[in-house]
């Protein structure tokens, strides 16, 4: 497994043991990290801090030419919300940890041109299929569900 996923397990590993839902995500351009986070909704109160979401928001201002360039790594398949930041930043690739205990949004990703590559990392789906055991109404609030 590459670095850039072992970094997204690292932020959903950290976001599990702050109390949250374990979900990370890092952008990679050019060979670096430029935005990396984990689902903070129970941390921060938020509505919409997916791990997808707080990596954009930790990357910070980007000219669309850096997010065309880049590479979001991801340890869960991302949803719709999250899908609709990748298409309005232009990402064209995502590196997607699983999706067996949740699909998102890869056909829509895939039907707008970015090319999405699934991995079915055992140590992903562990740490949903285990946390969904665990907090099955967390993670429905989580998914609107």
């Amino acid at each position: 497994m590459d670095e850039f996923m072992q970094a997204a397990i690292a932020e959903a590993r950290q976001g599990l043991a702050e109390g949250g839902i374990p979900i990370g995500s890092v952008i990679v351009h050019d060979g670096r990290i430029i935005g990396r986070g984990h689902n903070r909704r129970v941390q921060k109160g938020s509505a919409i801090l997916h791990g997808e979401m707080d990596a954009f928001e930790n990357a910070g201002r980007q000219p669309a030419s850096v997010y065309r360039e880049a590479v979001l790594y991801t340890t869960l398949s991302p949803c719709s919300m999250c899908s609709g930041a990748i298409l309005l930043y232009g990402i064209r690739r995502v590196i997607v940890g699983e999706n067996r205990t949740f699909m998102g949004e890869e056909e829509l990703l895939r039907s707008r041109g970015v090319a999405v590559e699934v991995l079915q990392d055992e140590s992903c789906i562990a740490l949903m299929r285990d946390f969904i055991a665990a907090r099955p109404s967390l993670w429905n609030e989580d998914i609107g569900v």
